[in-house]
């Protein structure tokens, strides 16, 4: 054996793979067509020379499989397969039919390329093993291959569809049809990224004919989340519910139920499944994304029950870095699509979907859209002061320019820890926690002017103790039962109840949490976030401030006690461990010029002011208003505006300091092509012609009828 060529070892190892997904490996002398339903035949003749392998399912012939040595085999994926192609295009020896083999393979044993010629775009892709016979015949029987049904797949219908969902589909759905392997929607919180897949994988059941879609999410606590609204989503083409068509299934278990067609489920229990392993249920509880890992992938083997080919289409649901080491292995198993949802990428997530970012929408433009709402920030400083041991809260103004997406996209999220380390030790102090809590409640009249309840409050606490102390010091702080304060981790029996408790009812007013309501759990009247403790990443970091932008009626406001007349306008961030200065992200607060008066701003900016400060800090102010306008105010508004609605009007104001915006209209404006980048004259000249088109909204009517509404609503 010591002697053996490399391709002989290739070929060693082809044997025994192919054998391990069920195919018949026999020589070209000794041909068993009984032997199973697929078999591969060693040396088979063709016109362009003897084949390394040509495989047969039920005695037809259907692909051919070419031995590479060890060093050729990213070479052969960089040649596209010719030479396999090639040999499959040949006329078979003792074979009357002409039909080109479809299936192709080229491989070293080690790492194996898979074409099917049958594909309008033919390209190869690696696999982690070979396909099952029967999955060929399969195939065959169906006679279109997948990537050719997709290009047959209707039009999007844009009913019950925002237009960032539209846009994601529509891309999305090229994407595929130009066979691009994996592609990444970022979609602020909030902006129905589950709804947007649900639309997505019932087209492709119905029309794309896809097998089995595996809907991935990173706990336990989301895939319920996800199933639920499975539960309840209707077709907009017939109304019927999606259940009474396809079979959708939570995984909680080692085996994947029969007819299963959706299949939700962790990451972490797909690994033990691959695996045959049994799963603790606690590994499905905390988030991945707050977990440091040792840098050592998860090990994955053949699983033939699972074949690589058991799924046609993943959807990773918030694709945070995990999945680039840890539980990488699980998506390279399969051969399948994979689709990442995520609000805040980073590098990382960019480069593991192949750069092929097909839609992004941003938290600014679901503000100005009015899905999500705005927040203020403010800082409690844990230096203890000289006089009187006075801790200090003040509003914190993140003025970092927008950043142009490729730089966005360039910057590297490390795993490092965002706090330092004294602030955090202080913040874990009992008597330090009470001067937090303390300073807190003081302020909480500046947070939230004119408002007597506490509002609806998240603390992001570093351990259960911690979760503990802060509890006490609350209850203390505000001389308030235990009704007034709760603890919601997965280690509460009655987690589900306290987290219904605080979203319909006027108690529990604050929960105190370690790590489960990043996200998954919608809680809309909530206004207040606290910071006691760090984050690892700026994903987790953007999860939990999705906690706090959902919008609310002011119906569902005041059933959680909250004593408003008009919808939730904003939610307020307050850090006590310094992470709003070190986690860097797109999203920031839209407010510059809070001690300048409403009637100044307009006045500096109908006077020629065009400043980034004074336009955002404007925009601010209309996304509050217009959380909480009525339909006949909205319209009113819009006659003022010489015809803008509201949203018109913030998307004008943002969009002219936001760097994409200005660069996309510049290549529009002077011919250049998007991948190209104008000058800085260019830039200049279009971001003033925003700006003057941005301000040309406002006149002395439209003027007068904001502060009117503002006055109405203070």
């Amino acid at each position: 054996m010591e002697n053996q060529t490399p391709k002989q070892k290739a070929k060693e190892i082809i044997d025994r793979s192919l054998r391990h997904v069920g195919w018949a490996v026999q020589d070209k002398d000794k041909i068993d067509f009984n032997a199973s339903a697929g078999v591969a035949v060693k040396g088979y003749m063709t016109q362009n020379g003897p084949a390394d392998y040509v495989l047969f399912v039920n005695q037809r012939p259907c692909g051919v499989i070419t031995a590479k040595r060890e060093e050729e085999g990213q070479r052969s994926r960089s040649q596209k397969g010719k030479k396999a192609e090639y040999i499959g295009q040949g006329k078979l020896k003792w074979i009357a039919d002409k039909t080109v083999l479809p299936f192709i393979y080229e491989s070293t044993g080690l790492f194996t390329c898979f074409t099917d010629v049958r594909d309008p775009i033919v390209r190869p892709r690696p696999v982690f093993s070979f396909f099952m016979p029967e999955t060929f015949i399969q195939w065959l029987k169906q006679g279109k291959a997948l990537r050719e049904r997709l290009k047959d797949m209707p039009s999007l219908p844009s009913q019950g569809l925002r237009s960032c969902q539209i846009d994601a589909i529509k891309n999305l759905e090229k994407s595929f049809k130009d066979n691009r392997s994996r592609a990444l929607i970022q979609m602020a919180p909030g902006s129905g990224k589950t709804f947007t897949a649900m639309r997505l994988i019932y087209r492709l059941l119905k029309f794309a004919g896809a097998g089995r879609i595996l809907y991935l999410v990173d706990t336990k606590n989301l895939g319920q989340q996800v199933e639920q609204k499975f539960m309840t989503y209707r077709s907009v083409v017939d109304n019927k519910d999606f259940i009474s068509r396809y079979n959708v299934q939570r995984l909680s278990a080692r085996h994947i139920p029969d007819g299963s067609q959706v299949c939700i489920s962790t990451i972490q229990r797909m690994y033990a499944i691959l695996r045959g392993a049994e799963l603790d249920e606690s590994a499905e509880i905390l988030n991945p994304n707050e977990t440091m890992y040792d840098g050592r992938p998860k090990e994955i083997v053949y699983n033939e029950k699972i074949p690589i080919e058991f799924f046609d289409f993943i959807v990773i649901d918030e694709c945070h870095r995990s999945i680039y080491n840890l539980w990488k292995p699980v998506l390279d198993y399969f051969d399948a699509f994979l689709t990442g949802l995520i609000s805040s990428p980073d590098k990382f997530t960019f480069d593991f979907f192949n750069k092929n970012l097909v839609s992004e929408y941003s938290h600014e433009d679901s503000i100005a859209d009015g899905i999500n709402v705005g927040f203020d920030a403010y800082t409690i400083g844990t230096r203890i002061m000289k006089r009187g041991k006075i801790i200090d809260a003040r509003e914190y103004l993140d003025k970092r320019k927008r950043l142009e997406k490729n730089k966005r996209w360039s910057q590297l999220d490390e795993d490092i820890t965002y706090y330092s380390k004294e602030l955090n030790r202080d913040a874990t102090d009992p008597e330090q926690i009470s001067k937090i809590i303390k300073t807190f409640k003081m302020k909480l009249p500046e947070f939230f002017p004119g408002r007597k309840e506490v509002p609806k409050t998240l603390v992001l606490a570093r351990t259960d103790s911690h979760a503990n102390d802060i509890i006490k010091a609350i209850l203390e702080e505000f001389g308030q039962g235990k009704d007034f304060c709760q603890k919601v981790t997965h280690q509460e029996k009655d987690f589900e109840k306290i987290i219904e408790s605080f979203r319909n009812t006027p108690n529990p007013r604050i929960a105190v949490t370690v790590d489960m309501i990043a996200a998954g759990i919608d809680l809309k009247p909530l206004e207040c976030l606290l910071f006691m403790r760090d984050v690892r990443s700026k994903n987790y970091f953007k999860q939990m401030k999705g906690r706090g932008s959902r919008t609310c009626s002011k119906e569902l406001m005041q059933k959680a006690g909250t004593k408003i007349t008009h919808n939730k306008t904003h939610f307020v961030i307050v850090d006590a461990v310094g992470v709003i200065r070190s986690v860097k992200t797109d999203s920031r607060a839209l407010e510059y010029k809070r001690d300048i008066s409403l009637r100044e701003l307009l006045d500096s900016m109908i006077a020629g002011a065009d400043d980034e400060e004074t336009l955002i800090s404007l925009a601010g102010r209309l996304v509050r208003i217009e959380k909480a306008m009525t339909g006949s105010e909205k319209k009113k508004f819009t006659s003022y505006a010489l015809g803008k609605t509201i949203n018109d009007v913030i998307h004008e104001l943002l969009d002219t300091y936001n760097p994409d915006r200005v660069k996309l209209v510049a290549c529009k404006k002077f011919e250049i092509l998007e991948s190209d980048k104008p000058d800085k004259e260019q830039l200049e000249a279009v971001q003033k012609y925003m700006a003057r088109k941005a301000i040309s909204s406002f006149n002395d009517d439209l003027n007068a009828y904001i502060e009117k509404l503002i006055k109405s609503y203070e």
